[in-house]
């Protein structure tokens, strides 16, 4: 799970005076107190002008890190912080909508070449995700806290189920990492807690609860993936310790995504309106009734439980459609059959 922990950018510890009134300056100050002058503000500037570069050649991410490191500059109550976390958002909104095909556009390709074309997408996503999850494991502190992790568990399960259940993990996390890219926030490598599970830092935190909800769920989304391929595999193969893997993987999924604390289905509920969240946790019945998976209980609770706290949101149909699609498809994984030798 992402934790939000920001820290202070470089440049804001090396101000010490001001430029216009000459005021002696803690490091801290991101204005001015005599005259409200703007401490960063040629970085400032140039962070603008590269934002506005990428949003001309259409690079949204590009753009997306740019603002966001005009905003680590701003004082929250600057007006020009309201005006560029505005963008922002608006950035990510570009960021997740689906081209529409525009009216003239040339009729759809023949159906033999529909399919060649999504074998090829299916076979490109799967390229660039594996780039993504080798560059992770680069990381001197993912690797080794990662083998102390697989050593707490190997003594426990084995180290077939200790393999699978660090790798099912790590893809979950890596999940919020490719989200965080894709929005342009800064944040750490995942980072292995033995026995306990695994974090990504972030270093700088989301301004808008919408694309926090994807941040936050992208993560469940990612270790779906891993559980259903692991599962797949068992079907093909017979290895029962895949089966005990892919389990492990629909429990583990499930439960980030009760909405409580800095788990995951928190992120997924802040911008959703109360009826919305009232949804959700009818969803959280319904699946509890067709699969009798006890962790259920614990999310519909706090689903329950966020019904009673304030929430100004108009609310997000995408992360309300995506936490339920993930609560019935984790739970129906996390209640598979389970050979007794793989246990």
């Amino acid at each position: 799970m992402p934790e939000t922990t920001a820290g202070s950018p470089p440049a804001v510890m090396t101000a010490r005076t001001c430029a216009r009134c000459g005021t002696h300056l803690p490091a801290s100050l991101l204005a001015c107190p005599a005259c409200r002058a703007l401490v960063h503000g040629d970085t400032l500037r140039q962070l603008a002008s590269e934002a506005q570069a990428a949003e001309s050649r259409g690079d949204v991410t590009g753009a997306l890190s740019a603002w966001r490191g005009a905003l680590d500059l701003l004082p929250a109550d600057a007006e020009q912080w309201a005006a560029i976390s505005a963008r922002v958002a608006e950035l990510g909104r570009q960021l997740d909508a689906r081209p529409a095909r525009p009216d003239g556009a040339a009729p759809p390709a023949p159906t033999h070449r529909r399919a060649w074309a999504a074998v090829a997408a299916v076979v490109i996503f799967a390229l660039s995700k594996g780039k993504l999850l080798l560059l992770g494991l680069t990381k001197a502190s993912t690797f080794f806290s990662m083998l102390a992790f697989l050593g707490v568990y190997w003594q426990l399960w084995g180290w077939k189920f200790a393999l699978g259940a660090v790798l099912c993990i790590y893809v979950h996390e890596m999940g919020h990492v490719a989200a965080l890219r894709r929005y342009g926030i800064a944040a750490s490598a995942p980072m292995f807690i033995p026995g306990l599970g695994a974090f990504v830092r972030l270093k700088q935190l989301p301004t808008d609860a919408r694309q926090d909800a994807r941040v936050g769920l992208a993560g469940p989304v990612w270790g779906l993936g891993a559980g259903l391929a692991v599962y797949a595999a068992y079907r093909i193969t017979g290895i029962t310790a895949l089966a005990a893997i892919a389990q492990f993987a629909g429990w583990l999924n499930l439960f980030n995504l009760m909405p409580v604390w800095q788990l995951d289905g928190a992120r997924g509920f802040r911008p959703m309106s109360r009826a919305q969240r009232a949804l959700a946790a009818g969803a959280v019945g319904v699946a509890f009734a067709l699969t009798r998976e006890g962790l259920l209980i614990l999310v519909g609770a706090a689903a329950v439980y966020q019904l009673f706290r304030s929430t100004g949101e108009p609310g997000d149909r995408g992360a309300l459609a995506l936490f339920v699609g993930l609560v019935g498809v984790l739970a129906w994984l996390a209640t598979i059959a389970v050979p007794i030798a793989a246990r």
